[in-house]
């Protein structure tokens, strides 16, 4: 029943989040998402319904690494993603969160996308 209730809220959040913000060509949502092992983090077009750059920690040299969904995994995956996304072509975007508060591993991720070259 708890579990339950908190991905209702967790839901909520999602949807209160996205109605503030949308993705376009000249300028993507960069969605990051933490699950208990892993991070996802990509670079969608809501107009088309594309998804235009994508990384995970489960990609090659990545996974080599073996990071984790913590601060010091969500720093390099961020700047991993900052450089995969110049190479697409993207520059500015309009960060979403997933629902997650922007503190510690989500604000990590951000600054080091930022730091990368990315701008939101």
């Amino acid at each position: 029943m708890n579990t339950v209730r908190k991905s209702q809220l967790l839901q909520k959040r999602r949807w209160r989040i996205r109605k503030k913000i949308n993705g376009t060509a000249a300028r993507p949502r960069l969605s990051v998402k933490f699950s208990a092992k892993h991070i996802y983090a990509q670079a969608v077009d809501d107009d088309n319904g594309v998804t235009l750059a994508f990384l995970s920690s489960l990609d090659g040299e990545l996974r080599k690494k073996k990071l984790g969904a913590n601060v010091t995994g969500a720093k390099e995956l961020g700047a991993a993603f900052a450089a995969k996304a110049k190479e697409a072509g993207i520059t500015s975007v309009v960060f979403d969160r997933n629902g997650a508060r922007y503190h510690g591993k989500v604000k990590q991720f951000a600054e080091a996308a930022r730091e990368g070259g990315l701008q939101f």
